[in-house]
């Protein structure tokens, strides 16, 4: 059983920046020296922090964007407590097929938290990227979704914000807590045989 307390995963096109995006939110860093290597699969990593004065583990799966690795890229879907899809605003083809990620993670986790994630919000602030998503567009989506939040990995903004959203509102939902409680015991429980067993010289 994982020891994470929640699973976030972060889905999208390849090239949208999940990876710096996870990278700034784990490691408070940006590195613009290091050449972009695509995802296989998935990448893990995971984060302690505080909501409601508790501390919570927080694993986040940073999932292939490549069309090629879309089967595999479904097994990460199990058990997700949210999903933070990302986009580029700057970029319409990035946001086709926002649509196609919503419908396949509902296909497979029907009570997933759902987050879109517009990035590389510097871009557009300095002016070397012009926007092709219309905001009102943005708008309308996130009404049906759990939030949005237009973040920047290199300067971090929203980064941190986007993150402590996502695990308050898991935290505010009574079943996500009951089945978090429930996990909790049956480890302890597990952890109570493999004891026993291991005392045992019979």
């Amino acid at each position: 059983m994982s020891r994470c307390d929640f699973k976030f995963v972060l889905l999208g096109a390849e090239h949208v920046g999940k990876t710096s995006l996870v990278i700034q939110f784990v490691n408070g860093t940006f590195n613009s020296k290091v050449p972009y290597q695509n995802t296989i699969g998935a990448a893990f990593n995971c984060k302690t922090m505080t909501s409601g004065g508790k501390m919570y583990t927080v694993g986040v799966w940073d999932t292939a964007g490549s069309e090629r690795y879309e089967a595999m890229t479904k097994l990460y879907y199990r058990g997700a407590h949210a999903a933070i899809i990302c986009y580029e605003p700057d970029c319409r083809q990035s946001w086709s097929r926002l649509r196609h990620w919503l419908l396949e993670v509902r296909s497979v986790e029907e009570s997933c938290k759902l987050y879109l994630c517009g990035t590389k919000k510097d871009l557009l602030d300095s002016g070397d990227r012009v926007r092709e998503v219309p905001e009102d567009v943005v708008a309308t989506y996130s009404q049906g979704v759990n939030g949005h939040f237009l973040t920047s990995a290199v300067t971090g903004e929203n980064v941190e914000e986007l993150f402590q959203t996502v695990l308050d509102d898991c935290v505010k939902d009574k079943q996500v807590m009951k089945d978090l409680e429930d996990r909790r015991l049956a480890l302890e429980k597990e952890m109570e045989v493999l004891k026993e067993k291991r005392g045992c010289h019979c």
